[in-house]
């Protein structure tokens, strides 16, 4: 879905770098409408992004969740935002909001985009059943399906107990992630 955002235009190169952020960074949309340019770190592996306040940590200690680079430059989450900086670089934004919105006839306004026009954006790029809180579900259900240790999907969500690992977890077909086809029978 996300290879066919057309980055011809700015909101596409935004919308692109919002759900693959979103879904590598498993972050909740809050956190995500929250990100500002400031708290992004670019270095050889990828993408370091501070999180100064979330749900689980309203006392702003120090928070961080790692990007990595993919081998596909259509689907890499830390390209997508290089993308999207440099854009917004190219008119002079080097701090502030990193996701905004945009007057019609695509030019920048320098409004944060809200969690209501987040949802808006995945609904108008995922489909209806889905919202910004889906990729974050999204990123627990694929990692739990390629096997991927709790410990290490907290480490990224934020999550403090495997029981939200296990009810974010949308597995809705009874074959997927079943233990019945490893019973050696």
């Amino acid at each position: 879905m996300v290879q066919s955002i057309s980055v011809e235009r700015p909101d596409g190169v935004r919308d692109r770098a919002l759900l693959l952020l979103g879904l590598s960074g498993a972050f909740r949309r809050d956190e995500l409408a929250k990100v500002d340019l400031a708290h992004l770190h670019f270095d050889a592996d990828g993408l370091i992004v501070d999180l100064p306040a979330s749900k689980t940590n309203q006392r702003g200690e120090a928070e961080e969740k790692a990007i990595f680079f993919s081998p596909d430059r259509r689907t890499c989450p830390v390209r997508a935002v290089q993308d999207w900086v440099t854009y917004l670089a190219q008119y002079g934004r080097t701090d502030g909001p990193l996701f905004v919105s945009f007057h019609k006839g695509q030019r920048l306004s320098r409004r944060r985009l809200s969690t209501f026009s987040l949802n808006e954006i995945v609904q108008l790029r995922l489909g209806a059943p889905y919202t910004a809180h889906s990729l974050r579900a999204s990123f627990v259900t694929i990692a739990k399906l390629n096997g991927v240790d709790d410990s290490k999907i907290m480490n990224q969500t934020k999550h403090k107990t495997t029981d939200m690992i296990r009810r974010y977890t949308r597995l809705d077909n009874v074959r997927q992630h079943n233990a019945a086809q490893e019973l050696g029978l």
